[in-house]
């Protein structure tokens, strides 16, 4: 996936940004992470300070797909550490995006997979189970849905309705 650049598809795919199958994220995300570059499909997770459902989905095959955390923005806790960031590794998910914060930041970015998140905290989160799968999330200034496809590189984040020919 080294070839593949945001700039270039935003470049090249103006007929989809226009009519809003392609959508770029608001750069707000800091990265993390060994992949400075991933995409894939789209598995949605919708929670508030708490990360059971976050370490649920990790621990299903990922199959080359990006998680996508609204966790409400909050600044509060993470939804993500180093365990989880190593889970992640371990059951081939590409990228983790996190509405909100990550902790554990040196053992992330020991780990072979992308991480975009709003920053980082040392605080853990509760572990009560509350949130919804795969349902629409706002984040970043965009609706993403489950099933769509996520890019990501330095340039920032992309959010396509179809897989984009690289």
């Amino acid at each position: 996936m080294a070839a593949f650049a945001t700039a270039e598809a935003c470049d090249s795919n103006a007929e989809l940004i226009s009519n809003g199958d392609l959508r770029a994220l608001h750069p707000i995300f800091k990265m993390y992470g060994q992949r400075r570059c991933f995409s894939g499909p789209i598995v949605t997770l919708k929670v508030f300070e708490d990360n059971v459902l976050v370490r649920n989905q990790l621990e299903t095959k990922g199959e080359g797909g990006v998680l996508v955390i609204d966790g409400g923005g909050s600044m509060r806790c993470a939804l993500v550490g180093g365990n989880l960031g190593q889970l992640a590794q371990n059951n081939g998910w590409a990228g983790i995006v996190v509405n909100g914060c990550v902790r554990d930041v040196d053992e992330i970015n020991d780990c072979d997979v992308g991480v975009r998140a709003l920053g980082s905290n040392p605080l853990k989160s509760t572990k009560k189970g509350h949130g919804e799968k795969n349902v629409p999330v706002h984040i970043g200034g965009t609706l993403i849905r489950g099933g769509e496809w996520l890019y990501a590189d330095s340039d920032g984040v992309l959010i396509s309705k179809t897989e984009l020919s690289v």
